[in-house]
This record gives structure tokens, C-alpha cells and sequence, in this order.
């Protein structure tokens, strides 16, 4: 394997672990959450985690270790997904800190 796809299939690698972390994370708190609308997004943004992963990550790996060039245009996909699923996260964050507020609690 040449330096370049070696780098390549350590991208994959980084951006699975760093995921792969988001989707413990939207676990814990889909399950710790009494709100129904953040347990929703929650459950979207691991979604989209899982399918940023496959094909972001795994286009990368695709791309290493078989030197295929067409898995390369794949890798944007899973990007997006990766990025909508941040949004989704940010937005079940927004709906707990509302629904705080609205119950007084942080009052």
C-alpha cells in the first residue's frame, strides 16, 4: 500500500472513531431524555452517523485497499450525512435546553 492510501484508509479510520463516539453519545442521551422530540432527533442524528460511517469511511477503505478510483465520489455522500447528522444532534441539544427552560428548571 503506497503512502497516499495509507492516508487515505487513516481517514476512514479517524472519522469512523470519531463517529462511532457521536453514536455512544446520541445513545446515552436518547435513553436519558423524557423528551420525546430530542429522543426523536437523537435517533435521526445516529442514523445519519451510521450512514456517514458506511459510506464515508467505508469508500475510504474501499479506495485503499482495492485502488478502485470510482469509490472516491461516494465519499462526499457520507460527508453530508455526517453533517446532517451534527445538525440533527445540535437541534435534539436545542430541544432539551427548551423544554428546560420551559419547565423552569434552569431558571
Amino acid at each position: 500500500m503506497s503512502p497516499y492510501l495509507l492516508g487515505v484508509f487513516e481517514t476512514g479510520v479517524t472519522y469512523q472513531f470519531i463517529h462511532s463516539l457521536a453514536l455512544l453519545l446520541c445513545a446515552l442521551f436518547a435513553l436519558n431524555t423524557p423528551i420525546l422530540n430530542a429522543q426523536k432527533a437523537f435517533h435521526r442524528a445516529a442514523i445519519c452517523f451510521i450512514i456517514g460511517i458506511l459510506f464515508f469511511s467505508g469508500s475510504l477503505y474501499a479506495l485503499a485497499l482495492t485502488g478502485v478510483k470510482w469509490f472516491g465520489p461516494i465519499t462526499p455522500l457520507g460527508g453530508v450525512m455526517f453533517m446532517v447528522g451534527w445538525g440533527f444532534l445540535a437541534y435534539a441539544g436545542y430541544q432539551m435546553t427548551d423544554e428546560t427552560n420551559k419547565d423552569g428548571v434552569n431558571q
